[in-house]
């Protein structure tokens, strides 16, 4: 079983690495995931990435309060409004629309609502 939690461990920090670069991807919940499998699965991995000093203090703040900072917040929300708009720009169908409105908008509440780092 171990061996299940480090694949997906690695895949979800493959994943949040590509977050860091690509403005659709969220960064947060991949690292947030990440740690959580690495922590049933390897120490040392676990160990390095609570320490790594850009996920690192995400981790933290997360298991401490609950915590997303300013920063990532503001990044989330131009990233949830540039899905929504893209959808709009190509002529999703408005039942869709409003799909992904009420769930793009819980995700923002959610966002949002947790205290700031």
């Amino acid at each position: 079983m171990r061996i299940i939690w480090l694949i997906l461990g690695l895949i979800a920090l493959g994943l949040g690495c590509l977050g860091v670069v690509l403005p659709l991807l969220p960064t947060v919940p991949f690292i947030l995931l990440a740690a959580f499998c690495f922590a049933k699965s390897s120490n040392r991995l676990h160990g390095w990435l609570l320490t790594h000093p850009i996920f690192g203090k995400m981790i933290q703040d997360w298991r401490q309060s609950g915590a997303i900072s300013t920063k990532a917040k503001k990044m989330a929300t131009i990233s949830i409004a540039l899905v929504f708009a893209i959808s709009m720009i190509t002529g999703v169908k408005p039942l869709i629309l409003t799909i992904q409105a009420a769930v793009l908008g819980c995700v923002l509440v959610f966002i949002w609502s947790r205290p700031a780092a």
